[in-house]
Order: C-alpha cells, then sequence, then structure tokens
C-alpha cells in the first residue's frame, strides 16, 4: 500500500506540528507514508532517522513561476503524483484544488478535511478531528525528532561542549517583526544566568535577514561575547545536534521553538503575537506571555512586554 500525505502550510514549524499525524497514519496502515510538503518546511532535514515517513515530494507553488502554479502547474502535478500510484492520501487542509487533484491523479481513497473550511481553523484540532472521524485514530500532538546519536556526540565534541555547563540555545530570531523579542530583554535574561549559575554557553539561532542580524550582533558584541555561539551560518541538519546537546532552550516564536521541543529539549517559548497553541501545544513546551495579558494572539505585540525575570524563574524551575 501507498499512502500519500498532503501537508502544504509554509515553514519549519507547521510541519514539525503535523509529524505525529503523519506517523500515527503509517502506524495504523503499517507503511511508510510519502509527504507532499513546501521546500521551505525543511522537512528532509529533521526526517532522516524517522521510519514512519518514506519520500519527500516538493510542492513548488507560490511565486507565478514556480513549476507547480497556475492551470498547467497543477497539470504538471497530477502527472506527478499519478505516477507514484499511491492507494491513499491524507489531505491536511480544505482545498478543493488538492482533493481534485489528488482524484484525478488515480488516488483510489482520498481523505480530507471538510472542504472550504479554513477560517479560523485550529491547526492541532482540526487535524485530530479529521484522523478521529476518518480513521478511528487519537493522537498525541507532542512530535519527536530522533537524530543519530553518534551526530549528537560529533556535535559535542566540535563545539566543546561541556555537560557540566548549562548549555543553553537561544532561538532569537524569527520571520516576523512582531516576533521577535528585542535583545535588551534576552540581554537581562543573560545576565541573571550567568550571576546565578556562572558557567552558562549560549548557542544564537537566528536566520540571515537584516533584522535577525542585528539583534544577533548586539548580543555577540555584549560583554557575554566570549560565552556565545553563532549558528546562523550553518546547515539546519547541523544545528540539531548542537540543540540536542543544550539543557534547555529559550526561544521566540519560530522554528527552533518547535525543533528544540521535538528534540524533547525542555523549551521556554516567548509567546508576543501569535495564538497561544503554538507555544504550548507539546509537553515540552513552556510558554511566557507578555506582562498584562492572559493570553497571546495574533495583533497583540507584545514583545516588549516579554518580562525576563520570568523567564530567568521558567529557567531555574525547569533546569531543577
Amino acid at each position: 500500500m501507498k499512502i500519500l500525505a498532503i501537508q502544504n502550510r509554509m515553514g519549519i514549524g507547521d510541519m514539525v506540528i503535523f509529524l505525529p499525524f503523519i506517523e500515527a497514519i503509517a502506524k495504523k496502515f503499517n507503511t511508510q507514508v510519502s509527504i507532499l510538503a513546501k521546500e521551505n518546511s525543511k522537512i528532509s532535514h529533521f526526517i532522516k532517522n524517522n521510519k514512519y515517513i518514506g519520500q519527500i515530494i516538493y510542492l513548488e507553488r507560490n511565486n507565478k513561476k514556480n513549476r507547480h502554479d497556475g492551470f498547467f502547474g497543477t497539470i504538471t502535478l497530477i502527472k506527478e503524483l499519478k505516477n507514484h500510484n499511491f492507494d491513499k492520501a491524507f489531505i491536511f487542509n480544505s482545498s478543493l484544488r488538492f482533493n481534485i487533484i489528488a482524484k484525478i491523479a488515480g488516488i483510489k481513497k482520498v481523505y480530507q478535511y471538510p472542504l472550504f473550511e479554513k477560517k479560523n481553523q485550529h491547526i492541532i484540532d482540526a487535524a485530530k478531528k479529521f484522523l478521529k472521524k476518518e480513521i478511528d485514530l487519537d493522537v498525541d500532538s507532542n512530535p519527536v525528532i530522533i537524530l543519530n546519536e553518534n551526530d549528537v556526540k560529533k556535535a559535542q565534541k566540535n563545539f566543546n561542549i561541556n555537560i557540566n555547563q548549562k548549555n543553553i540555545l537561544l532561538g532569537i530570531g524569527g520571520s516576523g517583526e512582531t516576533k521577535r523579542i528585542p535583545p535588551e530583554i534576552i540581554l537581562k535574561f543573560m545576565e541573571m544566568s550567568v550571576s546565578h549559575y556562572n558557567d552558562c554557553k549560549f548557542f544564537l539561532a537566528t536566520g540571515q535577514n537584516e533584522k535577525e542580524q542585528i539583534i544577533l550582533n548586539e548580543i555577540l558584541n555584549s560583554k557575554f561575547k566570549e560565552r556565545c555561539v553563532a549558528l546562523d551560518k550553518m546547515r539546519l541538519e547541523d544545528i540539531l545536534p548542537i540543540i540536542k546537546n543544550c539543557n534547555i532552550a529559550i526561544c521566540n516564536d519560530s522554528s527552533f521553538s518547535h525543533l528544540s521541543a521535538a528534540l524533547q529539549v525542555e523549551t521556554i517559548v516567548l509567546m508576543s503575537d501569535t495564538p497561544l497553541v503554538y507555544g504550548n501545544y507539546s509537553s515540552k513546551m513552556h510558554p511566557i506571555i507578555p506582562d498584562g495579558e492572559t493570553t497571546v494572539t495574533h495583533d497583540t505585540h507584545g514583545k516588549n512586554k516579554i518580562n525576563p525575570e520570568k523567564i530567568f524563574q521558567k529557567f531555574k524551575k525547569l533546569l531543577n
């Protein structure tokens, strides 16, 4: 039996969130599941040791010039899927387009979210209800990324990671301006950590866009620069073993919060401007919300109200 899962949301975080659901399908039918996903999901970087996932097929669309854009792009995608001879497809969205594509591609059994219900769709509850309704599966939304143990040991050696230190991932980047916590808040937390524990080492995870680099450089130019290792020029697959060696992660609502939690590292998620579900769906996630707020969602705009003292108190509690 050949099964395809279609998960077309953008970004690493959403792909990580859907891993348990795709794995549950594989276990149910005792076969690997292929995935149709966007390249910016970076899925190939973090599923190398996942026995439940088979081939990755990249969906190339969204800028009107990609091979799967428009009418002819749709025809191209149909032909490609048809060549795989899939027996079943699980579509994790409400798009009529993908329903039609799957059926024309000759996939005999197509399971999908209810059509035309994308508005206000809860990212996790919708997936849970979908698999429960269609194939009677109860799924725990607790993603796990498995690494090769030799890669973890190699990273420990290459980066002089001392297990007696407090090794801390700081996920200080983020795709959106409103998600990036100001560097002065991060620096205050670092001050408290070093004052209390002294022997701390900080791994700084960011992207390479200009705004993220400004935050990175402000921290690298601080008095803590000798304790810092910048990861921005490294490949994601090489960063993951470093994260696995960390005692704890403190991250903006970004790809690194999802990755570190899935690597089973206790992760404090600094939630400033997106729904709280993105920072608490995993048992390894511990959200901090802005002072004065009872929850957080789009347009909270709370990045300047994240309290470094609260970060530090949560940090101490988790380490103990």
